[in-house]
């Protein structure tokens, strides 16, 4: 059972986050300041920054949740492969149109905010190698075969595919593409990609 204290806690970090979405989609994400966001959010920045170490953090915000699903995905897998397991949970986010996707119209402003921004794109890049460190770290844990590849490997060739197919739906979706190329574009790379590192790439 989640403590009063956690959920007041978790409380406040969406607080800040909702807060800072708005001010973000409002004035862009340069223009807004940590002091304007705890402010806003009637938290001091102190606190801000307990929950968000850096301002770009604010608007990743769903970052610990994306690891703890690629984690619970490796945890979980059973006698499948980490590959497999992985492949696996981006198609049922896909199907279940998980917001960490972005693939929704809604999403365009997300994503041309990101592109505007030297210090989110430089951030994303750092979130992604983050992932990898920490998807590397759960496949050993998990256990990998002695013939197999490295867990380090696995993890930097599944993120690398999902990287494509997650980058080429969003350059779908902001160049006005319908919704259904944008699906199918997604898809299409997913599967193709992970094929060719399941059979061996030749």
């Amino acid at each position: 059972m989640t403590s009063l204290r956690e959920t007041k806690k978790a409380q406040t970090r969406q607080r800040i986050s909702d807060v800072a979405t708005q001010m973000f989609a409002a004035r862009g994400f340069e223009a807004v300041t940590i002091a304007e966001i705890a402010e806003s959010a009637g938290v001091s920045k102190v606190t801000v920054f307990n929950y968000f170490p850096r301002k770009e953090d604010i608007f990743f915000d769903r970052v610990p949740e994306i690891r703890s699903l690629f984690g619970d995905a490796i945890a979980r897998r059973g006698e499948r492969t980490p590959m497999r397991a992985l492949r696996d949970l981006m198609t049922d986010l896909e199907q279940q149109r998980h917001p960490f996707l972005g693939l929704e119209q809604r999403y365009v402003r997300f994503w041309r905010t990101v592109l505007d921004s030297p210090a989110l794109r430089a951030r994303a890049r750092e979130l992604v190698d983050d992932l990898c460190d920490h998807l590397a770290a759960q496949i050993e844990a998990s256990g990998v075969a002695d013939d197999g590849p490295s867990a380090r490997l696995t993890a930097a060739l599944a993120v690398a595919v999902i990287r494509e197919a997650f980058t080429g739906a969003a350059g779908r979706l902001l160049a006005g593409e319908p919704l259904a190329a944008v699906d199918a574009g997604y898809r299409a790379a997913l599967v193709a990609g992970f094929d060719h590192l399941e059979r061996g790439i030749e």
